[in-house]
């Protein structure tokens, strides 16, 4: 009976987030876009595995309409320090992320910020419940702003590329071949 359960919005573009300096980025911007959204830590013990994989991801397919939002979090053993600007850094210069890095979130609880409010909501389930669990869980949303699937920690961004390109190819951007991606 969390808040998870009466969001009212539809669809990840309805919400308006804030960018690392604190800036309103209004999610609609990314209509039309094939979306990962992770909470990202940088003193995870999955970090050196995840962003690497997130940034390889990113790369190869953000030309075919792929886009990745991280939202920092230090609601897990506080592996997410700092301030949302030395989040970002950390994530552009150790791995190179040249995908949008947002104002940290918390992502249960009361305070949960709506996006993610709304993320769970969409996929909640036996296994996952309305909480997140751990740092690099992850949500693959279609082309209109709905929830494809959920990924835990333990799944690596590299083991969830057969269903990115299946959401791109769904999304009008045509087959896209491996030899293409390479």
């Amino acid at each position: 009976m969390g808040a998870a359960e009466s969001v009212p919005e539809k669809s990840i573009h309805e919400f308006v987030v804030k960018d690392c300096r604190g800036k309103d980025v209004d999610l609609s911007l990314y209509k039309g876009k094939v979306l990962l959204v992770v909470n990202v830590a940088s003193k995870c013990g999955f970090t050196n595995q995840q962003y690497p994989q997130l940034t390889e991801l990113y790369r190869k397919y953000k030309d075919k309409g792929l886009e990745v939002l991280a939202f920092p979090c230090n609601q897990f053993l506080k592996q997410s320090p700092g301030s949302s600007e030395q989040q970002k850094k950390f994530a552009c210069e150790k791995f190179k992320a040249e995908y949008p890095i947002f104002h940290k979130v918390c992502v249960n609880g009361q305070n949960a910020a709506p996006v993610f409010r709304f993320l769970k909501a969409s996929t909640k389930n036996i296994l996952f419940g309305n909480r997140i669990r751990w740092n690099f869980t992850k949500f693959l949303i279609d082309v209109d702003g709905k929830v494809i699937k959920r990924y835990g920690t333990m799944t690596a961004p590299l083991a969830m590329e057969d269903s990115i390109i299946e959401a791109l190819e769904r999304a009008h951007y045509g087959e896209i071949s491996s030899k293409e991606m390479n």
